[in-house]
């Protein structure tokens, strides 16, 4: 059984990963999320990488800007501990926040269509 102190700052880590996910997800920048909750830049950077513990009132703060439940933060984690982000995941991250990034709605829509049409394939 892992110590306790191991245990926490892999819980740490997840968080930070999660938030770092998210942001992601929505296309801002470390600063723009920063900004967003009242940290520096280094901040955010910290809490991204787990160096530093996010309170629980920060971590509030943060669902609530980037539009998620607390729990959002906790998915993944089970007894053994943090499940590994796949390349599945890691590539549908990346397709989220370039889809993000397109400015052009009529764009995203086609490309949302294509998604389906190639869904609907298998």
């Amino acid at each position: 059984m892992k110590r306790t102190t191991d245990r926490t700052q892999d819980i740490d880590h997840h968080v930070g990963a999660r938030i770092r996910e998210r942001r992601i997800m929505l296309g801002l920048t470390q600063q723009q999320l920063a900004d967003l909750i009242g940290v520096t830049y280094q901040q955010a950077h910290k809490y991204e990488r787990g160096i530093n513990r996010v309170s629980a009132g920060r971590l509030f703060e943060i669902a609530r800007v980037v539009s998620v439940p607390v729990s959002y933060f906790f998915e993944g984690l089970d007894e053994e501990g943090v499940q590994p982000v796949s390349p599945r995941e890691r590539m549908c991250l990346e397709l989220a926040r370039n889809f993000a990034q397109i400015p052009n709605e009529k764009h995203q829509e086609a490309l949302s269509q294509l998604a389906r049409a190639l869904a609907a394939e298998h």
